[in-house]
């Protein structure tokens, strides 16, 4: 009853982190925020949003919470909606 581990891509340019950074962008746009904007409210650089976006640059959790903040998104709701695009390991009853 062993079940496949997990596999991490090393690239920043993953599905998985394509799949987050769509979904980031798109909240913010949602929020009605311009880079600048959201950079603004966070207190960095629009470069810092921009690298996000485009994957040139990881995101850490508390990154990805302080993010969600400022675009008024509940994290539960951002990763419920977002896990499944990602894929997910198979559990035994689903074999």
């Amino acid at each position: 009853m062993s079940q496949e581990p997990y596999r991490f891509q090393k690239s920043l340019f993953s599905e998985a982190n394509e799949e987050l950074v769509r979904r980031l962008r798109e909240a913010r746009k949602q929020a009605g925020l311009s880079q600048i904007e959201a950079a603004k409210r966070l207190g960095c650089r629009q470069t810092f949003i921009s690298k996000m976006e485009c994957g040139g640059r990881r995101i850490d959790v508390a990154e990805l919470l302080l993010l969600l903040r400022v675009y008024e998104v509940q994290p539960a709701d951002f990763l419920k909606n977002l896990l499944p695009r990602m894929g997910r390991r198979r559990t035994s009853s689903e074999s």
